[in-house]
């Protein structure tokens, strides 16, 4: 006799139960980057405080409202590698910096610095094919790889630095106060500016809020690879219409497949492809970190002069990466590849024992 009302078992019927773990909407620095509080006005670089060193070229970074300046560092390393590094020039105290991940100091090059337009630096390489170009108002770069701009950093004007300040009951005996952020109580308990609960869980945040973000534009790629671990496609996908990629360790027992959220470990590199060139990011914080990934197609319909007819009309593609990290600071490596064995040599000759 056959069975009856035999109950159908689903794959999704057993996986995880989402809600106990964060998603976006539930991560405070998440909304307040996405708010861009603190960034009313763009931040720009002073390039009348350039220094080089034997190591690295030197700059200061500062934004018109928060008036706390930022210190910049660009690196050139062997093999086709640059180094980006931005943190408060006065910390309250040492923002972390990872250790241990870099299996030792990598070996620098020295960057020379070529004529630039007013309001521009020019950084290149010793054989002089890759070079950094940075605009001073507003604060950007671009890689440039025989003269073609492979890479922009800060094009979107998506740069954020939180600022550690004095404890809370400090602050208050201040008469010269920030006020670039509301700071009203019922704002601050919106923002989590100094408590963030999650279920019975409660993080005390004594300097205030720490995060850091970055954007990165990658000029004619489509392809995007990497940033482990998730249950997700090989090539990784927009963010527009979800969560974004983070990069979080947790054990998930039955994690839902097709789906953004951190399981197992995080590596924050990433990879971008297309004909001829192969780029890495590898951007340097253990803390908890988001990414958000936009891609502009290569092919655009337009309305002819014919009439309403769409005609296919050839353009640059490019994909936009901004990435959020909860703390620490912003140290970023460009592999510039250009061939994908390169990428995979420059990202082992960093991290390889």
């Amino acid at each position: 006799m056959e069975a009856a009302g035999k109950e159908e078992i689903s794959v999704e019927d057993e996986a995880v139960d989402k809600t106990i773990f964060k998603d976006c909407s539930k991560i405070a620095f998440y909304r307040r980057q996405k708010q861009r509080l603190t960034e009313k006005a763009a931040y720009q670089a002073l390039l009348d405080s350039v220094t080089t060193g034997k190591d690295s070229t030197r700059f200061q970074i500062i934004n018109e409202v928060a008036k706390v300046p930022l210190l910049a560092e660009v690196y050139g390393i062997e093999g086709n590698i640059f180094r980006l590094k931005i943190n408060e020039e006065t910390p309250l105290k040492p923002r972390y910096e990872v250790p241990d991940v870099l299996t030792s100091k990598p070996s620098t090059v020295r960057l020379t610095s070529c004529s630039g337009d007013t309001g521009s630096l020019v950084l290149a390489d010793g054989k002089g094919d890759l070079k950094c170009h940075i605009t001073a108002n507003p604060f950007k770069v671009d890689l440039v790889s025989e003269e073609e701009v492979v890479m922009s950093i800060n094009s979107l004007g998506q740069l954020y630095f939180e600022h550690l300040q004095n404890p809370l009951m400090q602050r208050a005996t201040k008469e010269n106060e920030d006020t670039s952020v509301d700071t009203t109580q019922e704002n601050q308990d919106e923002l989590c500016l100094w408590e963030e609960k999650f279920e019975n869980f409660v993080d005390v945040k004594v300097n205030g809020p720490a995060s850091i973000g970055l954007d990165f534009s990658l000029h004619g790629f489509e392809h995007l690879y990497g940033i482990p671990q998730h249950a997700e496609s090989h090539q990784l996908k927009n963010t527009g219409d979800g969560d974004a990629y983070r990069l979080y360790n947790l054990d998930v027992y039955g994690y839902k497949i097709h789906d953004k959220m951190g399981i197992y470990g995080s590596v924050p590199y990433l990879l971008a492809h297309k004909l001829g060139r192969t780029l890495g990011i590898f951007w340097l914080n253990a803390s908890e970190t988001l990414v958000e990934i936009s891609t502009e197609p290569a092919v655009k319909y337009t309305l002819t002069q014919m009439g309403p007819v769409a005609a296919k009309q050839k353009v640059e593609s490019r994909t936009d990466v901004r990435w959020m990290s909860e703390s620490g600071i912003i140290d970023v490596f460009l592999l510039t590849g250009p061939t994908p064995s390169d990428v995979f040599r420059q990202y082992s000759y960093l991290t390889d024992p």
